[in-house]
């Protein structure tokens, strides 16, 4: 056997030393993705900080707020012209129609207010006095009252000259403002009056249906997407992920806004939760947590 040179067994021991090196390197690596969670893929994102309005929904029907009926001020006349009609928006002072006297002679009924003509009986031919039924009945200053029912602990919230969101069918959004709140409840249903302001120039509907959403002040905390939140037997919970397992936490709810809703207890600002909760994870399942991109969320 040829013996080994000093040069071969260097090269020999640096060889085994390298050898072992990457060995040793392998190691960590190989423990590291042994002990790594293998359970399902879930999209993730941390519970963040924002600002609620706290809304009170009041629901009703439009009602004239000052109807004003308009009639002649002596008996014993006939209609000769009419010169306005239901739906006719008219000024103070504003000729509507012309009578005639049983002497010859006409007088002329003028609008005592601006608004709009909500009814009008006046036809040619047509009989007029004091006393009778008015010719043409107005919407002073075309203002409306939004008349609405609203729970007992909701009331308390309610205040004069608060601003209101009203969206009438067929008319769209119109900027209200709380004129009055009840100061009773109604004994059997337990629900107390509002009457919201709305003055506008679009022509509503009297008995018409109105929504509208009265802002009473604004709540500012973590909040989630209304999908983290589980509802369950136990109470509302959230599903966080610490070290890529599951914990679940018992969280109390607040206000809603839009698809997030408010976290008042239970979870912090950074906290890694569950896009979309459900009973299939539970309580240390592993998880390979996905972070939602901003576009996602």
């Amino acid at each position: 056997m040829t013996p080994f040179s000093a040069r071969d067994v260097s090269f020999f021991r640096s060889a085994c030393l390298a050898a072992t090196l990457l060995c040793a390197a392998a190691l960590p690596a190989r423990a590291a993705e042994e002990d790594a969670p293998k359970g399902p893929a879930v999209t993730v994102l941390k519970a963040a900080k924002s600002c609620f309005n706290n809304i009170v929904e009041v629901s009703g029907i439009i009602i004239a707020r000052d109807e004003t009926a308009v009639r002649p001020e002596r008996p014993g006349l006939k209609v000769a012209e009419v010169m306005a009609d239901a739906g006719d928006t008219v000024t103070a002072g504003q000729t509507l129609a012309r009578l005639t006297l049983p002497e010859g002679g006409s007088v002329q009924v003028a609008a005592p207010v601006a608004g709009l003509i909500a009814s009008s009986t006046a036809t040619i031919g047509a009989l007029a006095s004091a006393r009778g039924e008015a010719l043409f009945t107005i919407i002073a200053r075309n203002e409306y009252d939004l008349v609405g029912l609203v729970p007992t602990q909701d009331v308390t919230r309610l205040a004069a000259n608060q601003t209101a969101d009203v969206r009438i069918p067929g008319a769209g959004y119109i900027e209200g403002k709380v004129r009055r709140v009840a100061p009773t409840v109604q004994p059997d249903s337990q629900l107390g009056q509002a009457f919201i302001s709305l003055t506008t120039n679009r022509r509503l509907l009297v008995n018409s249906y109105g929504r509208a959403l009265i802002k009473t002040g604004q709540s500012c905390g973590v909040t989630v997407p209304l999908t983290a939140v589980l509802y369950s037997n136990g109470g509302t919970v959230v599903q966080v992920v610490r070290r890529q397992r599951v914990e679940t936490k018992r969280v109390e709810v607040g206000l809603l806004s839009g698809s997030d809703i408010e976290i008042r207890e239970g979870l912090a600002e950074g906290d890694v939760v569950v896009a979309r909760a459900g009973a299939i994870l539970r309580e240390g399942d592993a998880v390979r947590p996905i972070m939602a991109s901003a576009e996602a969320k």
